[in-house]
C-alpha cells in the first residue's frame, strides 16, 4: 500500500494501491505516519510519488459512496490529518508526480515544497466540480496559495485539468522531466536544498510555510462536517454512484 526506499538521507514514499493509487482511509493513514516518522529515522528530505505510472486517482469513490453523514466526518477527519501531517513536516518533501493527479491526488502534490511532473499523455487538477462534489474553503486556500487567488479560482471553479505543460505555465507545477528523469530530478533537487546552511534554510522554509501551517490548524471539526454535509446531499450522492458507474464500465 506504502512502498518505502531509503537513498542516503533522502526517502521515497511510493503509493502502491493498485489499479490507480485512490486515497482511502488506511492509505493515508499509512502515509500521514510514515511522514511524521521520517525525521525520527534520520531522513533528512521526502520524495512522494506513485507506482505503476500513476500518482493517485484522488479520493477513493468506492469507498465514499456507501458512507453516511458520520462516516464522510470520519473520512474527512482522516484526510485532513493526514494533509496537517504534511503541512507541518519539519523536513522538505517533493512530489514526482510520474501521472495522472486529479482531485485529491493533485491536493497531495500542493501540500508538498516542490512539484516536478512527467511529461505525458496524463492530466492533475481539482475536478471535484466535473464529478459533482464541492471541494471546500481549505482546497480553495491551498491552490490560490500556488497559483494566485485568480487563476485558483478560475480552476476551481472549472474543475480543469491540465496538461504537463499547462500546469507549469500555471505555475500548478514547477518543473517538469522525462518520466525516466524524474525521481532523479526530484533528489537532485532535495540534495540542493539540503546542501544549504540547515539552520538558516530550515528556519526560511518554516517561515514560507507558516501562512499553510495555519490554514490546517484554523481547520475545524465545523469545517469537516459542513463538507460532509454538502457531500451527503442528494446531488452529490447521484453524482457519486454516476461516477463509481462509469468507473465500473472501465
Amino acid at each position: 500500500m506504502l512502498e518505502i526506499h531509503d537513498h542516503g538521507s533522502i526517502r521515497t514514499l511510493r503509493l502502491a494501491r493498485p489499479p490507480v493509487n485512490a486515497l482511502h482511509a488506511p492509505l493515508l493513514e499509512s502515509l500521514a505516519a510514515a511522514v511524521a516518522r521520517a525525521p525520527a529515522d534520520g531522513a533528512r528530505g521526502l520524495l512522494l510519488t506513485g507506482s505503476g505510472g500513476r500518482y493517485s486517482a484522488g479520493l477513493d469513490v468506492a469507498a465514499l459512496a456507501p458512507l453516511d453523514p458520520a462516516g464522510l466526518e470520519a473520512f474527512l477527519a482522516t484526510f485532513f490529518d493526514c494533509l496537517t501531517v504534511l503541512a507541518t513536516c519539519p523536513i522538505p518533501i517533493v512530489a514526482a508526480i510520474n501521472g495522472a493527479s486529479p482531485a485529491g491526488g493533485a491536493v497531495l502534490a500542493l501540500y508538498c515544497d516542490r512539484r516536478i511532473m512527467a511529461q505525458g499523455e496524463f492530466r492533475i487538477g481539482l475536478n471535484e466540480v466535473q464529478v459533482g462534489l464541492y471541494p471546500g474553503p481549505l482546497i480553495h486556500r491551498v491552490l490560490s496559495r500556488i497559483v494566485g487567488a485568480r487563476l485558483g479560482a478560475e480552476l476551481l471553479v472549472t474543475g480543469a485539468l491540465l496538461t504537463p505543460a499547462e500546469a507549469l505555465a500555471t505555475g500548478f507545477v514547477d518543473e517538469l522531466a522525462e518520466p525516466s528523469e524524474l525521481e532523479p530530478r526530484a533528489r537532485a533537487w532535495l540534495e540542493r536544498v539540503l546542501a544549504l546552511p540547515a539552520h538558516a534554510f530550515l528556519a526560511t522554509r518554516a517561515l514560507v510555510r507558516r501562512d499553510l501551517v495555519e490554514l490546517m490548524t484554523g481547520a475545524s471539526a465545523a469545517d469537516r462536517a459542513a463538507l460532509a454535509a454538502a457531500w451527503n446531499g442528494p446531488e452529490t450522492r447521484a453524482a457519486l454512484a454516476s461516477l463509481l458507474a462509469r468507473l465500473g464500465r472501465r
